[in-house]
C-alpha cells in the first residue's frame, strides 16, 4: 500500500495531540455551565465536527434560547485552551512517526476541523511548527469533515496527487472525508469509538501510533 505514498496527512485532535479527553472535559464543563446536560459519550458522537457545528447541534437538540451558540462556544474554547496549555502532550509514538516520514522523504501534512487559533496553540505547545509541509484548518472552508475539502486543500498545498496521500484519522467524520478524497486511510480510533462499523472503510484500523510505525517499517523498507 505505501509504495505509492508520497505524503502522510495527519488529523490533529486525538492523532498528534492527546486532546480528545481534554475536548470532552472542556465541552461537558462548558455545556453544563449553560444548563445543557451533555455527557462524554455525547461528545464522542460529534467527533470530527467543527466546534461551532457541535454547539449549534446541541443548542438545537435542547431548544436553548436563553444563551447564544457563540457564548457557549467561547466558554468551551476558553476551557480547552487552558487544558491544552496545562496538560497538552503528543500522542505516544507520533514524534517517532514524524521522524520516520522525514527519513523516507515523505511530505507531512496536517488537516484539522479545529480553528486556526487552536491549531497554532497545539503546534506551539508541542513544538511542532517546523514539522508540517502544510497545515490546514477547515475553519474558513465552506465545508468541514466529513466533506473532503480540507484534505484536498492540504494535498494541493503539498503538491501531491490525492491518490498518493495517506491519512491518519481517529474519527468517523475524518475517515469518511479521507476516503471521499480518494486517499489511503489508517484509523487509530479513540477508546470509546474503536468498535464502530463505519471504520470498515479504512485500509487499516490500528490501536496506536506504535502499531502505525511498525506497519510503515514493514511496508517501507
Amino acid at each position: 500500500m505505501l509504495s505509492a505514498i508520497k505524503a502522510v496527512i495527519f488529523d490533529m485532535d486525538g492523532v498528534i495531540i492527546d486532546s480528545e479527553p481534554l475536548w470532552r472535559r472542556a465541552m461537558v464543563k462548558g455545556f453544563n455551565h449553560y444548563g445543557l446536560p451533555i455527557s462524554e459519550d455525547d461528545c464522542r458522537s460529534t467527533m470530527g465536527m467543527r466546534i461551532n457545528e457541535v454547539v449549534d447541534f446541541w443548542v438545537k437538540e435542547h431548544s436553548i434560547t436563553k444563551f447564544t451558540s457563540p457564548q457557549i462556544e467561547a466558554t468551551i474554547m476558553a476551557n480547552l485552551f487552558e487544558l491544552i496549555e496545562l496538560e497538552g502532550k503528543p500522542i505516544n509514538g507520533v514524534l517517532e512517526l514524524f521522524a520516520f516520514c522525514k527519513e523516507h522523504k515523505l511530505k507531512i501534512g496536517l488537516a484539522t476541523s479545529s480553528s486556526e487559533k487552536l491549531m497554532a496553540a497545539v503546534l506551539n505547545k508541542l513544538d511542532l511548527n517546523t514539522v508540517f509541509d502544510s497545515a490546514v484548518s477547515a475553519q474558513h472552508l465552506k465545508y468541514a469533515k466529513p466533506n473532503p475539502e480540507v484534505f484536498l486543500l492540504c494535498a494541493n498545498n503539498l503538491g501531491i496527487n490525492p491518490n498518493n496521500c495517506l491519512v491518519i484519522e481517529d474519527s468517523i467524520n475524518g475517515a469518511i472525508a479521507a476516503k471521499a478524497a480518494q486517499m489511503k486511510l489508517i484509523v487509530v480510533p479513540d477508546e470509546g469509538t474503536k468498535h464502530q462499523e463505519k471504520f470498515a472503510i479504512a485500509d487499516y484500523t490500528l490501536n496506536n501510533m506504535t502499531e502505525v510505525l511498525t506497519l510503515f517499517k514493514s511496508l517501507l523498507k
